[in-house]
């Protein structure tokens, strides 16, 4: 019998949900050494040097962080913050995630819009008690499109970097005009102006992501044959796009991830353009925890690069939507086995 993604209710205890804050599998095995400097970029291997040095400054503060004082209270010291800048494609995610597996004791991984999802399923007091036993807290993709994000993972920031916990974070940058929606070392300084020295920031450069050709979109499967290739590969599923979207709308984001655990592929019928803007950010985490996973996409009804409306990508959150659309053409492309 066909599976589908509706019939999916996952319960994620909080335990689980710390326990998921890694780096995605494609990252499991990377390190500082298997980083490969362009020679034509020397700022490449001297983002690599700093990554190392701030992993070894984690293990220093936290041994520190973790022994008690004379009088039995554990000693009082603040994490330390590193912060990646530059454009897709050069690496940031790659080391990164090489701090986060350098880096001893508890230590969590995730985007800013997982970091934020863990805070709203916890809440504020609960994850602070969480993550605060950190070494490390990695954050990549930071965003400043939402206010109240900002100001919430700021605050976070705060409690847990007086906690001793380091922050390592990676910029958002996508492929647009020049200098037009930049995310840079000082937007992100002055959000998190009460952290703003704590953190060194490293610019790390590398060829324009825009001049990165990509093959256009595939087109959308006929809707027969998408229920014969569903029908025909193990272990995916196969929904409705207005029924999947209502099903998001009643699963916290922090549990998309187990939404889609053990999934094959992932097949949906008649997609549409989104115009909702609630509807559309749900959209934007499940692209995110599909890509994470690797699970590939087909779809029947409208291409996937037409998913957002215009007046969506020419809004505030234009970056994610961007993001979301690169990531689903990338699904789109695998090639799935049939049984």
């Amino acid at each position: 019998m066909q599976q589908r993604l509706v019939d999916r209710h996952p319960d994620v205890p909080a335990d689980q949900l710390i326990a998921q804050m890694v780096p995605p599998p494609t990252f499991d095995d990377v390190s500082f050494a298997s980083y490969i400097p362009d020679p034509k970029e020397p700022s490449q291997a001297a983002a690599v040097r700093a990554a190392q040095d701030f992993a070894g400054r984690v293990g220093k503060i936290h041994a520190v962080a973790g022994k008690k004082s004379l009088f039995g209270k554990k000693k009082q010291v603040s994490g330390a913050g590193l912060y990646l800048d530059g454009g897709f494609g050069v690496g940031k995610t790659h080391l990164l995630a090489s701090i986060f597996h350098a880096s001893p004791g508890r230590k969590s991984f995730g985007t800013f819009g997982e970091v934020t999802n863990l805070v709203g399923a916890l809440g504020f007091t609960n994850a602070v008690e969480r993550l605060g036993g950190n070494s490390v807290l990695c954050i990549d993709e930071f965003e400043l499109d939402d206010p109240g994000d900002t100001m919430l993972v700021s605050r976070l920031l705060s409690e847990l970097t007086a906690r001793g916990v380091s922050v390592a974070a990676t910029s958002n940058t996508l492929p647009d005009q020049l200098g037009e929606g930049r995310f840079a070392a000082q937007d992100f300084l002055r959000e998190i102006r009460k952290l703003g020295s704590l953190f060194e920031t490293i610019r790390v450069d590398g060829p324009d992501y825009r001049h990165r050709d990509l093959p256009p979109a595939p087109e959308p499967t006929d809707a027969e044959v998408l229920i014969e290739k569903a029908a025909a590969t193990p272990n995916s599923t196969l929904d409705d796009f207005d029924a999947l979207l209502d099903h998001l709308s009643t699963l916290h984001p922090s549990k998309y991830g187990s939404l889609i655990a053990g999934v094959a592929a992932v097949y949906i019928s008649a997609v549409h353009t989104i115009t909702d803007q609630a509807v559309a950010l749900r959209m934007v985490v499940l692209a995110d925890r599909l890509y994470d996973a690797g699970i590939p996409v087909t779809v029947s009804g409208t291409s996937l690069d037409k998913i957002f409306s215009e007046e969506m990508l020419g809004g505030g959150y234009r970056k994610k939507y961007l993001r979301a659309i690169s990531r689903l053409l990338a699904l789109s492309r695998f090639e799935v086995p049939a049984g």
